[in-house]
């Protein structure tokens, strides 16, 4: 059994227990953190769970589909350690109060516990932390009765302003992302601003621009999409606290950029269509044709190639039988779609009322 913090190691030191694996047969490595390990480090990894050389168990408290790379991930099983719940909290504080070497000096009270529970948010930890913080506070006292009242005089000033995993975190990153569709830069840093200080991951808030981007500007602006999605990238390569330099100059950008969000809805009414429609068959003439037998069954017949036409268009009908016709995208009322609503009136005439 060999472990290693994905903080203070590298990949000299996973590639020395690899090495000692290999001679001593399979062996069994726990990595904590392992989400701190980069693409190349994780790439060290590889190899050896592949051939089955180490047995890799790593502990994270991101979400793995975005830390962990495709490749070690889809060789791992994910188990995702939930919240404990208040009785388990309870047990583990009677524990602490029980068995620590320090705590069990002191008569400690448990009064009422909710409050310890709120602040610990179902992390043992925080809870454990939370309660040597109270208890901290009454050096002299002979009884310690922990209320909901202490805590909160004890932690009030010691809380996180900006709970990642709690009801603030969405409220905040939800005026965020409307400020950001609202047209307002100005509120947008702002909430940009409690998410920094807060010690929000600026991976999450990038990500959150490049969904709105292409969600509530999308062909208004095509560039939105393009410079999220490098905002992104930078974010990744610069690291912090010069990333939130990056991060501020796409908020502005995003804010005060033309809006549209026609494609999204055009995504959400086709899949309501499909749902509704179910599997309609795919016209022949649209149908690939590999086989001789698929050819003999007219696959691919009287399809016309849309480049051997003037302007490289062809009134061909790309729909399933019964939705010919069917309009799924509709043009936002901004200068690029408009452009965009010309060229399909131009194209298809009446046919889809462009």
């Amino acid at each position: 059994f060999y472990s290693l913090s994905a903080i203070s190691s590298g990949i000299k030191e996973v590639r020395a227990i690899i090495e000692s694996a290999e001679q001593s047969g399979k062996s069994i490595l726990f990595i904590d953190e392992i989400h701190r390990f980069n693409k190349a480090q994780q790439d060290a990894l590889l190899g050896a769970v592949e051939q089955g050389i180490v047995t890799l168990i790593g502990a994270t408290t991101e979400n793995p589909s975005f830390e962990v790379i495709s490749a070690l991930l889809s060789r791992c099983q994910v188990y995702v350690l939930k919240t404990l719940t208040e009785e388990q909290l309870l047990q583990i504080l009677n524990h602490a109060i029980a068995t620590d070497h320090i705590l069990k000096e002191k008569k400690i009270f448990l009064d009422e516990t909710q409050a310890l529970f709120d602040f610990s948010g179902g992390d043992a930890r925080k809870l454990l932390n939370a309660l040597e913080l109270v208890v901290s506070q009454f050096p002299k006292e002979k009884e310690i009765h922990i209320t909901n009242q202490a805590v909160t005089n004890v932690l009030q000033k010691k809380a996180a302003l900006y709970d990642k995993g709690g009801e603030q975190h969405y409220d905040i990153i939800s005026a965020f992302i409307k400020s950001m569709r609202g047209s307002d830069p100005n509120a947008a840093v702002y909430w940009m601003a409690r998410m920094i200080e807060g010690g929000e991951d600026p991976k999450f808030i990038a990500r959150r621009m490049l969904i709105l981007a292409s969600e509530d500007i999308g062909n208004a602006n095509p560039n939105a999409l393009l410079l999220a999605t490098s905002a992104f990238q930078a974010v990744q390569m610069i690291g912090w606290p010069e990333s939130r330099i990056i991060l501020s100059q796409t908020a502005v950008y995003l804010a005060s950029s033309a809006k549209s969000n026609a494609s999204y809805m055009a995504i959400n009414e086709a899949q309501d269509l499909v749902r509704k429609t179910g599997d309609l068959p795919v016209p022949l003439h649209l149908r690939n044709a590999p086989t001789k037998l698929m050819k003999n069954m007219d696959y691919g017949k009287d399809y016309a190639y849309a480049h051997s036409y003037e302007n490289n268009f062809v009134d061909l009908e790309f729909m399933p039988e019964k939705l010919k016709g069917k309009k799924i995208y509709e043009p936002g009322d901004n200068a690029r779609e408009n452009e965009m609503r010309r060229f399909l009136s131009a194209r298809w005439k009446e046919k889809y009322g462009y």
